[in-house]
């Protein structure tokens, strides 16, 4: 069981990414938070691992999250940046359907809602030529790539695999059997200078919750994750629903 001190931040990163993005988020959202990154196969210490491209395989392998959540019986928030939102969607929809707690908020990040088109997921069966060129006019390259050098051969096949990974969420999340709205709050986050993601996408997920939506605005572009203001927004909503939690309870501070 939780010790109702700390609220878990339940983390899923973008395309092509690690968990790397979250490392000094404890630090940075504050008291109250407990962050865990759920990195997935065929990156950093995965990356001898199969990559994933479907939604049933995503679930097998998130396995110890939905035992976590079984056992700790505490609040949580899924945050999910990019391909990340719609693997966070994805959790909400699967705690759902085993019979788990749902979050106590869904986050998500520099992404459409799964019924709104999404430049980069409809990209993934481009030649490597199209896919770099797609990339680099997002900014969703480092500087210099080239075919061949040690960025293209580790990390483009990864980024491959999960722009596949978030067009089959996408569209099983869309399917007539797909199940309706969530009833959780959900915070739509866009970053200010975001090329793919502005404020109407953002209004979209509105159609994913029969509950609240809250949409803010972080300074950045696409990569926001990478900065301050983000941990910060999540940190205050943590301590709000820890608040909740104890008024609900009856827990007081002291106990």
């Amino acid at each position: 069981m939780g010790d109702g001190r700390a609220v878990r931040l339940h983390c899923f990163a973008h395309a092509g990414a690690g968990v790397s993005s979250f490392y000094r988020w404890d630090k940075a959202a504050g008291s109250a938070v407990s962050t865990t990154p759920w990195l997935l196969p065929g990156r950093d210490e995965r990356r001898r691992e199969i990559r994933l491209t479907g939604r049933d395989e995503l679930l097998a392998d998130l396995k110890p999250l939905f035992e976590q959540i079984a056992d700790e019986g505490a609040p949580y928030i899924l945050y999910g940046h990019s391909l990340g939102a719609t693997v966070a969607l994805t959790v909400a929809h699967a705690a759902r359907e085993y019979g788990l707690a749902m979050p106590a908020l869904l986050a998500v990040g520099a992404s459409p809602p799964p019924d709104l088109p999404a430049a980069l997921a409809n990209s993934a069966e481009l030649s490597d030529a199209e896919l770099l060129r797609v990339l680099d006019r997002f900014d969703a390259l480092p500087p210099g790539v080239q075919p061949g050098d040690v960025w293209f051969r580790s990390v483009f096949p990864v980024l491959r695999a999960d722009l596949r990974l978030a067009r089959n969420l996408r569209a099983a999340a869309t399917a007539p059997t797909a199940p309706g709205p969530l009833p959780v709050p959900v915070l739509a986050v866009t970053g200010r200078a975001d090329p793919l993601v502005g404020a109407e996408a953002a209004a979209g997920w509105q159609r994913w919750t029969t509950g609240r939506l809250v949409r803010r605005t972080v300074p950045g572009g696409h990569f926001f994750v990478r900065g301050g203001e983000l941990p910060r927004m999540l940190g205050r909503a943590a301590r709000m629903v820890l608040r909740g939690h104890r008024d609900q309870t009856g827990q007081g501070e002291g106990r």
